[in-house]
């Protein structure tokens, strides 16, 4: 079964590349192999899918339209796979990392990147076995539907464009007709505008000073997003000279302390907010909003709003309703999922009056690069495609269902917290597109830590516990130079040589013959011994530059939009958060009614046992049930009033 699910036909993993289009100048790599004949029941593995290249009329017979509707689980590429984890599991990656050809095989550069996939639990045939299974999952398919802007998030009837927020001017997007590309730049010129003028103190607060901090209001994708770059990007020695005498911050926790943090120290004379929420319904969002304005205007008055308050949202009516000018806001579109927004005004808007427009169109044309390459290179050499193929194999196959993510970068701190979002709230799903349940788990859990921190947190478990995949994320110049005389390195070398260490130590560990030949007593043995054969994926950067960034951020998306297509799951969905949302709305009325009518939650009230007598013990340990006449409390050090002041 095994080596006739080899068969390479037009799909071969040395062979010619995949439904790639004509790209002058582009080198092409031959590789050794043959190509071995299947049998009759695998006749269809490595068939090349064509049906994107029909025209707009043609139909498919019945039954090409009932194999439609089989699961890929069904298949025999997945069958094949499924076969094929026995000889894999019986490998070892200590021995298959002294193959050099093999290790070439699975490396692959674009444009500064390096990635290696060398130390991943795959030998030639199981990459070919996973070309094989995206050619009946029609991969190419999908990925050109959602270049071309149609409605693949079928639940929502949406496109999925949010690859052509970084396109250039002249390229050309239509959605309904519409070339959408112009509409992204127009936003894109009035945000280059406005933080010009904020930037160059054109634009002044209420008392006539320049605004030159912000705080950006939002949550989920409105946050994560934008947080992951502004911290990726402030120790960029250029970005650094840019911001400088300017702060950025976020607030997205609905937590009152989180209020406390964002505007601590801050001067309302000198605050821009920036309100994110696409449909200006955001309950944390819009409470967090009404309380900065409220700690502005308590200050400043009520006609600070215009000067001090931006809006980015689709809703203009309650924008105007909260007291924002229309003209303030700054539009995006229904297909730009949230999670995918970090592209739109979302976080170009308040990155750009950071960093200033032209460092922020760096990072558009660093994801831009990603998406072309994601969009047109062959699929056995689509690093994008390799990795969402591989995380496929690694947690449907293999049956590991965790994914960490590695930076070596302080700078990157945020980015494991972000790409856990764009991963789990995309393929956590439990149907495929069709409402139908998937007969495998789909998704996997995301975590991670810059390093060394996370070598003195979790790398125990990773390396002598649960098999969790890693992906270790370098970078060849760092943004800061430290090496003091007389060290044997740099700082920075110090953690690069953790980066290579770690990715080696889980692949090959160690044994007891090791150990023994080392003298270490044999009652620790059982203790100090590492099996190693733990995968992992090494990903080099260049630098941490704004089109570092940029990249990085695409690669992500793109591996994450791979997983879905190849699960058959709406990756650009998230009704999995809407039921908490509702609750939590029940939750609050009879928290309103108990708090100002100063009794207790009953049976009546409808809840469950549990959830009643928490919301009691809760009700008790607050100092008092009924609340005061309706005032705006704040901590007094963040306001600076006599009102306030006069409390002391």
């Amino acid at each position: 079964m095994q080596q006739a699910a080899i068969a390479l036909q037009s799909s071969s993993w040395h062979g010619a590349h995949l439904h790639t289009r004509p790209q002058a100048g582009r080198r092409q790599h031959a590789r050794r192999g043959a190509a071995v004949q299947p049998q009759a029941a695998f006749a269809q593995i490595g068939h090349t899918d064509t049906s994107h290249m029909s025209s707009a009329g043609s139909s498919s017979s019945s039954s090409q339209r009932e194999a439609k509707r089989l699961p890929i689980a069904y298949s025999p590429e997945w069958m094949a796979l499924r076969e094929h984890t026995k000889e894999v599991e019986s490998l070892h990656l200590r021995d298959l990392l002294v193959d050099e050809e093999r290790t070439d095989s699975l490396v692959r550069e674009h444009n500064g990147l390096y990635v290696d996939f060398s130390r991943q639990n795959v030998t030639e045939t199981t990459m070919q076995l996973l070309l094989n299974l995206a050619e009946r999952a029609k991969l190419r398919t999908k990925m050109n539907a959602m270049f071309a802007g149609e409605h693949i998030n079928n639940t929502e009837d949406r496109a999925v464009l949010h690859t052509a927020l970084r396109m250039p001017r002249d390229e050309e997007v239509y959605v309904e007709g519409e070339n959408v590309v112009p509409d992204v730049w127009s936003v894109l010129d009035k945000i280059k505008d406005f933080s010009d003028r904020v930037r160059d103190g054109e634009w002044l607060g209420a008392t006539g000073k320049p605004l030159t901090d912000v705080v950006a209001i939002g949550i989920g994708g409105s946050y994560l997003g934008p947080l992951f770059v502004h911290t990726a990007m402030q120790f960029d020695e250029p970005c650094k000279e840019l911001a400088r005498g300017r702060r950025l911050r976020f607030l997205a926790n609905v937590d009152p302390v989180d209020v406390a943090k964002a505007l601590n120290g801050l001067n309302p004379e000198t605050t821009l907010v920036i309100v994110i929420s696409k449909t200006f319904t955001t309950t944390e969002t819009m409470l967090n909003a009404r309380t900065v304005r409220t700690w502005l205007t308590a200050e400043l008055g009520q006609e600070a709003v215009a000067k001090h308050m931006v809006a980015v949202s689709t809703n203009l009516k309650l924008v105007r309703e909260f007291g924002i000018d229309p003209e303030n806001a700054f539009g995006f579109w229904d297909w730009v999922g949230g999670r995918y927004s970090v592209t739109s005004a979302v976080g170009i808007l308040p990155l750009a009056l950071q960093y200033g427009f032209e460092k922020m169109e760096e990072f558009l044309q660093g994801a831009h690069d990603i998406d072309c390459h994601y969009r047109d290179a062959p699929f056995q050499d689509n690093i994008p495609v390799l990795m969402g193929l591989l995380s496929i194999w690694n947690s449907t196959f293999l049956g590991r269902s965790s994914v960490a993510v590695l930076p070596y970068c302080q700078a990157l701190a945020k980015f494991p917290s972000h790409i856990q979002q764009v991963a789990m709230e995309s393929v956590g799903k439990q149907v495929s597109v069709d409402g139908e349940p998937l007969p495998f788990k789909a998704g996997e859990i995301y975590f991670g830590e810059p390093g060394t921190n996370g070598q003195h947190s979790f790398y125990q478990l990773i390396h002598q516990g649960r098999v969790v995949p890693c992906e270790f994320i370098g970078v060849v110049k760092s943004q800061q130079s430290v090496y003091l005389k007389g060290e044997l390195v740099s700082n920075h070398d110090e953690l690069m040589c953790n980066f290579f260490a770690q990715a080696d130590a889980l692949a090959i560990g160690k044994d007891s013959v090791t150990l023994r030949a080392e003298n270490v007593p044999e009652y620790l043995i059982p203790h100090k011994t590492f099996s190693g054969n733990r995968p992992s994926t090494s990903l080099l950067l260049p630098s941490l530059s704004p089109y570092r960034v940029g990249q990085l951020l695409a690669l992500y998306e793109n591996r994450v939009a791979t997983q879905g297509f190849m699960w058959n799951v709406n990756a650009f969905d998230q009704w999995g958060v809407e039921l908490g949302k509702v609750l939590a709305s029940r939750v609050r009325t009879m928290m309103h009614t108990a708090r100002t009518r100063s009794r207790r939650i009953t049976i009546t009230d409808g809840f469950n046992p549990s959830t009643r007598k928490m919301i009691n013990r809760y009700l008790d340990g607050k100092n008092q049930m009924l609340y005061p006449e309706p005032q705006d409390i704040f901590p007094c050090d963040l306001i600076h009033s006599e009102e306030c002041e006069a409390k002391f």
